[in-house]
């Protein structure tokens, strides 16, 4: 079975969650914090309600398959398929109101990435790829997505969540970056990537990402005809350092200035 064939199964995946998510949004919320020192890192009751909804759907209709998520444990798989879930990819800018947060759900075959969704139910669009291809869906209609051209880093609208999510190091050699690009953005976690892929931003630059934060994102971007590797060029499917790009040269830019 291909990835195609699970599209469909994807988008219910995505309303149950949304049902789970859209009725607590902008409404007062109780809200922990998973990390004890350090970063804020919130967590609220939604995302475990999402997430639960989700994986008894995929655990009903696909049970050898395995679950990689960020509010529960992994589940392994019998076979070759494993889906990947993040309820709420911005979970600080949903507690704050603002609709830049999403739901992420990919699919995995053999570790490799083949389909991927980004889900906003408040605004009702859907960002879908599978590498070799990948669509809109929202209030604007259904298009293709396709990146745009941006052949050096000076003509580069660039976005990263936050500039101070970065280690001292990682902030030294993302400056670079900014200090190159036409433009610097901050917010929009799932969003940024998205935009990548619609061709209204070049660049996303970040570091401390896990799995479940980037791996349903890169099918829709490499779909799209953009790039997606860490800091050093390779895989970026494990998270941590990543770069992402809609030209493949302001990629090749940002690479030789993050390693400089």
């Amino acid at each position: 079975m291909g990835a195609v064939d699970f599209a469909a199964f994807v988008d219910e995946l995505a309303t149950v969650a949304g049902d789970a998510i859209l009725p607590f949004f902008r409404t007062a919320l109780s809200v922990e914090n998973k990390k004890l020192k350090g970063t804020f890192d919130p967590v609220t009751a939604v995302d475990r309600a999402a997430e639960t909804a989700m994986r008894a759907l995929i655990r009903k209709h696909f049970p050898a398959h395995g679950i990689i998520g960020e509010e529960f444990e992994d589940v392994d798989s019998d076979g070759p398929y494993t889906w990947v879930l993040d309820p709420i990819d911005g979970t600080k800018s949903f507690i704050a109101g603002m609709p830049v947060w999403g739901t992420l759900i990919g699919l995995c075959k053999d570790e490799a990435p083949v389909y991927g969704m980004m889900a906003q139910p408040f605004i009702g669009e859907r960002f879908t790829g599978d590498g070799a291809s990948a669509k809109y869906r929202g209030p604007a209609g259904e298009r293709k997505l396709m990146t745009r051209k941006c052949a050096a880093l000076g003509d580069a609208l660039l976005f990263t969540t936050s500039p101070h999510l970065f280690k001292p190091k990682e902030r030294e050699r993302y400056d670079r970056i900014e200090q190159g690009a036409r433009l610097a953005r901050y917010g929009g976690d799932c969003y940024a990537y998205c935009m990548v892929a619609a061709g209204t931003v070049d660049l996303v630059v970040e570091a401390g990402l896990d799995a479940y934060d980037i791996m349903p994102l890169i099918p829709i971007i490499e779909g799209a005809g953009g790039i997606v590797t860490n800091w050093q060029g390779e895989n970026a499917a494990e998270g941590g350092q990543i770069v992402a790009a809609g030209d493949k040269r302001v990629h090749q830019a940002a690479l030789e200035l993050l390693n400089k």
